[in-house]
């Protein structure tokens, strides 16, 4: 699934409602100032709450800044096995630390 998405959002087996948010996230990419309250409005009648689409704003505002960040900062990737110890490490424990 998360392949077919990355490929095409537009054709992966997603609902309507997902596509419409995907296709926003898109646009807020590629061009912020150009979204208009119709945008929003458009998104809650595909069923998304307020919240909701606040929430995909940040996560993809926040994601944004940290690549420019990590960017200008000369942050390296991870290797892949640095990657794999994470995600097993957070299969056994999740993503906090219980004391």
């Amino acid at each position: 699934m998360v392949e077919k998405v990355l490929e095409d959002h537009r054709t992966a087996p997603l609902s309507e409602a997902e596509k419409a948010l995907l296709a926003f996230i898109e646009r807020v990419n590629a061009d912020a100032s150009s979204i208009r309250r119709e945008d929003i409005e458009s998104l809650k009648r595909a069923g998304w709450s307020e919240e909701a689409i606040y929430d995909a704003i940040t996560v993809c505002g926040l994601f944004n800044f940290m690549n420019r960040w990590c960017d200008a900062a000369g942050v390296s990737d991870l290797t892949p096995e640095a990657y794999r110890s994470g995600a097993r490490s957070m299969a056994e424990r999740g993503y906090t630390h219980k004391l």
